[in-house]
C-alpha cells in the first residue's frame, strides 16, 4: 500500500488461513479457473481463532467467494499489459492483474466439503500458499450477470471460443525431455505450455515470450524454458533449458526454488550446451505478433 497520510490511514489485515495447491508457480497457475470435478485444494485456517465456528452453515453452499492476497507482488502499476489478447497495455482497474495498489484477489470456486478448519475446494487459479483474506457465500441471485458486458475482453473471449490458431508439436529432444520429468519427477507442464503457444507464440512480455538468439524463442514455464520456432502455424518446441542457473540451484536446498532436485539431475543429463541460441542472421526470422497476424490472414 501506499504510505499512510492523515487523510488515508494504512489498513491493516491479517490472513485467516492459506491455500494448499499443486501450483508453485504463476505459471502453473491459469488465468481464469475453469471448473473442473477432479481438482481438489485445500484451505487451512489458521487454528486458536474461532474460524470453525465461523464455518457453521457454510457447507449448505455450493460455491464460495475468496478473497485473497497477491503476495508475490510488491509494487503496482498504473499501467499493466495483460497476458491474454493483443500485446496492448491497459489501466489496471481495467484488468485482472495482480500489480495492483491493494494487491486484493476475487475468486469464485466451488465447496466440496468442510473437515474441520479446513475448506476443499475444487479448481483455483491461486499458487500454493497464497494468504486467504476472508470467506464469502456465492450468491447466484446477486453475484452473477450474465448479460453484463465483458468490455475490451469481449474479443478476447469470442477468439478463446475459436479453435487454437497455431499447432504445437514437440521435437525429440523435447519429447524425451518431457516423458523424464513426467515420470521421474512428477513435473508436467506440457498442456499448460501447448494451450499458451498455440493460441499465440509472438514475443510477449506476460506471457513469457521472448527471443532467444537470433532465429528462436523461449517460454519461460516457472522453473523451466521451452526453446521453440514457429514455421507458418506450426509451434515447434525444440527442447527445455532450467529456468535457474548454477549458483543458486547448487547454493543447497532453497524452499524458494521450484524442481530444484529435477533441475539438477536435468543438467547432468542434458547439459545447456545441446542448445546454443544462434548469435547469427540466417533465413529464419523470429516472428512478432504483427508478422504472425499477416501469415495468418494469408494462410485462410
Amino acid at each position: 500500500m501506499s504510505k499512510p497520510t492523515d487523510q488515508h490511514p494504512s489498513l491493516l489485515v491479517t490472513p485467516i488461513g492459506y491455500i494448499r495447491t499443486k501450483m508453485r508457480t504463476k505459471f502453473d497457475s491459469p488465468h481464469q479457473p475453469k471448473n473442473s470435478n477432479e481438482e481438489r485444494n485445500i484451505i487451512e485456517l489458521i487454528p486458536g481463532m474461532s474460524f470453525d465456528l465461523a464455518l457453521k452453515d457454510l457447507a449448505t453452499f455450493d460455491r464460495i467467494w475468496l478473497v485473497w492476497w497477491f503476495h508475490r507482488n510488491s509494487s503496482w502499476k498504473p499501467i499493466v499489459l495483460p497476458p491474454r489478447g493483443a500485446a496492448k497495455r491497459r489501466g489496471v482497474f481495467a484488468t485482472r492483474s495482480p500489480h495492483r495498489p491493494n494487491p486484493i484477489g476475487i475468486t469464485s470456486l466451488p465447496l466440496i466439503g468442510i473437515e474441520g478448519s479446513n475448506l476443499i475446494v475444487g479448481k483455483a487459479d491461486l499458487v500454493d500458499g497464497t494468504p486467504i483474506l476472508d470467506i464469502k457465500p456465492y450468491l447466484a441471485t446477486v453475484d452473477a450477470f450474465p448479460e453484463a458486458s465483458l468490455g475490451w475482453l469481449s474479443e478476447v473471449e469470442s477468439q478463446h471460443a475459436e479453435p487454437p490458431p497455431y499447432t504445437t508439436t514437440f521435437g525429440p529432444l523435447a519429447e524425451e525431455q518431457l516423458a523424464w520429468l513426467r515420470t521421474v519427477w512428477n513435473v508436467d507442464f506440457r498442456e499448460r505450455m501447448s494451450e499458451i503457444l498455440s493460441r499465440d507464440p509472438s514475443i510477449h512480455r506476460t506471457r513469457r515470450i521472448r527471443k532467444w538468439g537470433i532465429n528462436k524463442l523461449q517460454l519461460g514455464c516457472g522453473a523451466w524454458k521451452a526453446i521453440f520456432v514457429v514455421q507458418g502455424m506450426t509451434v515447434i518446441v525444440e527442447g527445455l533449458l532450467c529456468g535457474y542457473p548454477d549458483e543458486l540451484l547448487m547454493g543447497g536446498p532453497n524452499p524458494e526454488i521450484p524442481d530444484q532436485e529435477a533441475q539438477i539431475a536435468f543438467k547432468t543429463l542434458w547439459p545447456e550446451s545441446l542448445l546454443k541460441p544462434v548469435l547469427v542472421e540466417d533465413d529464419i526470422a523470429v516472428p512478432t505478433e504483427a508478422s504472425l497476424r499477416s501469415h495468418k490472414g494469408n494462410s485462410q
